[in-house]
């Protein structure tokens, strides 16, 4: 079969813990007619039995035990549903503090940021202080290339709402200034709607006058169908990084296509490890296809190499022009919170997390602070530098990492450092190091 003509986009929902994240999911492949009434009805006995009549609809997205009886999310939820225009894929990521690795790699593969947030009273300001995931999570998304944002007021039908036009307008107006802040432009690529994922309003149909009488916006549904996906490009150099593998009859490796397509018969090569490989056969979704260009998620068969040389972080990459493999780079950093107050200099130590590369790494040098407001270089030297600066830096790995410039390929360009679980500073890549035939290294 031949990949049908939609546009696909993978969306993530983010937000705060208990913010009706898989609830909204569950209802949206509800209404969009993934999953039939009898299946809702198990779930919704399922969940009366638990007592948790209300989380009925976040079963659908929630598939393991774990998950059910904590009602949190903790693996990626991996779910489809197609509107007028669109294919998406629903990356649904964990909102609980404890997982942000998870959302981590659920972002960095998202086109479209969905955050949810409760209009219940009390737990929105839960969600938004310090110490909530509201914040984190918007940083976190606009670092990973989430470019798009749809804010969906959830929750408003509860009784302490009550589709309320005072409580939508004040939780607007607390988000504004601090989408501003954390890189978005508010006009252009955001846009506020509200919902009540449980009872499905203004989700796939606007929501009726009756109920809401001031809301002239579009449903869920039709924002969704209306969004711009990123550019990308079906005929650049191919680039594919690996989120899993498995054996399945050979090797089976999964991911999302960053750049340039591929077809069954095509030959690769496997970075960092310079391995030939074959593609036998390429899956999207569930069905076989031929050939696939960017924005798909792909399971490949490949031959040439075992299932246990493959780590994922590894890209799969075209022959002509592959991916590069450093141990080094150069890259600009926005320092956000760090752990204890730390002192953020040469040596400092930290988790990088790159599309779907997770490395210990090292700063060896501070390069030059920038100034927030003129984004221009400071002319001072600097040893040391505290939480909100801007500081081009030098960053080494132990093993070799498979990484682009980020004006080249931003999705293979943008990254995070995270200390003790914590997110300490998002950055992205400015320069490769090259290590020439002697041991000095060279910047390209």
């Amino acid at each position: 079969m031949e990949v049908d003509k939609k546009r696909h986009l993978n969306v993530v929902f983010i937000g705060h813990v208990d913010a009706g994240k898989s609830t909204t999911g569950g209802q949206i492949l509800f209404l969009s007619g993934q999953v039939d009434d009898r299946t809702i009805q198990k779930y919704e006995k399922e969940a009366k039995d638990k007592s948790r009549e209300s989380w009925y609809m976040a079963y659908i997205m929630d598939t393991n035990e774990e998950e059910r009886d904590k009602g949190k999310t903790i693996e990626i939820g991996r779910a489809y549903f197609e509107t007028e225009t669109t294919r998406f894929t629903i990356l649904d990521a964990p909102g609980h503090k404890s997982y942000v690795p998870n959302m981590i790699s659920g972002a960095s593969q998202a086109d479209i940021g969905v955050l949810v947030i409760s209009a219940r009273k009390g737990e929105f300001e839960t969600g938004y202080e310090r110490g909530g995931q509201t914040r984190e999570h918007v940083q976190l998304a606009k670092t990973l290339g989430v470019s798009k944002l749809l804010v969906v007021v959830n929750k408003m039908d509860d009784p302490t709402v009550n589709w309320s036009k005072e409580r939508y307008d004040e939780i607007e107006s607390k988000m504004i200034p601090f989408l501003k802040s954390s890189g978005y432009n508010v006009k252009k690529d955001v846009l506020f709607l509200p919902i009540s994922g449980l009872v499905g309003l203004n989700m796939k149909t606007r929501v009726d006058k009756s109920v809401c009488s001031w809301w002239n916006g579009p449903s869920l549904f039709e924002a969704l169908d209306a969004v711009e996906g990123p550019p990308r490009d079906p005929k650049g150099p191919f680039r594919l990084p690996i989120m899993d593998k498995f054996k399945d009859m050979g090797t089976v490796v999964m991911g999302k296509v960053e750049s340039g397509s591929v077809r069954e018969g095509d030959n690769l090569l496997l970075m960092p490890n310079k391995a030939q490989v074959k593609v036998l056969g390429l899956y999207c979704d569930e069905d076989k296809v031929k050939r696939a260009g960017p924005g798909e998620n792909l399971r490949v068969r490949l031959s040439g190499t075992e299932e246990e040389d493959i780590l994922s972080g590894f890209v799969l990459s075209s022959i002509v022009k592959p991916i590069a493999a450093v141990h080094e780079f150069l890259a600009q950093l926005q320092i956000l919170e760090l752990v204890d107050n730390a002192i953020f200099t040469a040596g400092y130590k930290a988790v990088l997390h790159i599309h779907a590369v997770v490395e210990e790494c090292e700063i060896v040098e501070l390069l030059q602070q920038i100034d927030p407001k003129t984004k221009k270089p400071m002319k001072k030297k600097i040893l040391f530098v505290k939480n909100g600066a801007v500081v081009v830096c030098r960053i080494q790995v132990n093993n070799l990492i498979c990484i682009e410039k980020f004006s080249d390929f931003p999705q293979l360009g943008r990254f995070t450092l995270r200390t003790e679980g914590k997110t300490v500073a998002v950055g992205k890549v400015t320069q490769l190091a090259s290590t020439s035939a002697s041991s000095s290294t060279v910047f390209a």
